[in-house]
């Protein structure tokens, strides 16, 4: 999905959340976009462990710029989920990433390095409007977020 508040790039939110479907729709982002491609992903917590360097090769293959942050981590500790993604971007040789724990953060620290033509792909939970944090589920929606901090609300 599109998050449009005229803005010199585009800025797309997608529920792809496997190495398949985070790959086809890098592959897509490549082709369309006109300057980098920055990527926002996490993997979700008490979840396939096996999944998250593979994830994190395919975002490091696929983008200039790969910002690993939280998604869902459940009871899991956040850190400790990134921390299995990262060896997977090592391995591509993409040395360009950060990794930020508040996903909020990392969509403003992602919008915030865009520029014209420039893509940021905001990858994982698409449609969702939570975030579950231990056993709490919180209000977060993607789109929503990204549209707040393009029109510079806190």
């Amino acid at each position: 999905e599109l998050v449009e508040e005229g803005q010199d790039f585009t800025v797309v939110v997608d529920y792809a959340h496997t190495p398949d479907g985070l790959e086809n729709v890098l592959k897509t982002a490549r082709e369309v976009s006109r300057g980098k491609v920055i990527t926002v992903f996490g993997c979700g917590g008490d979840r396939d462990r096996s999944k998250r360097p593979l994830m994190g090769e395919v975002v490091g293959k696929y983008s200039d710029f790969s910002i690993v942050t939280s998604d869902n981590p459940r009871t899991e500790d956040p850190s400790s989920i990134m921390a299995n993604i990262l060896p997977g971007i090592e391995k591509t040789g993409q040395g360009k990433y950060l990794a930020v724990t508040d996903r909020r953060q990392a969509i403003q620290e992602a919008l915030a390095r865009a520029g014209a033509g420039d893509l940021v792909l905001i990858a994982g939970k698409g449609h969702e409007t939570y975030q579950v944090i231990g056993e709490e589920t919180y209000p977060f929606d993607d789109r929503e977020v990204a549209r707040e901090l393009l029109r510079g609300e806190s």
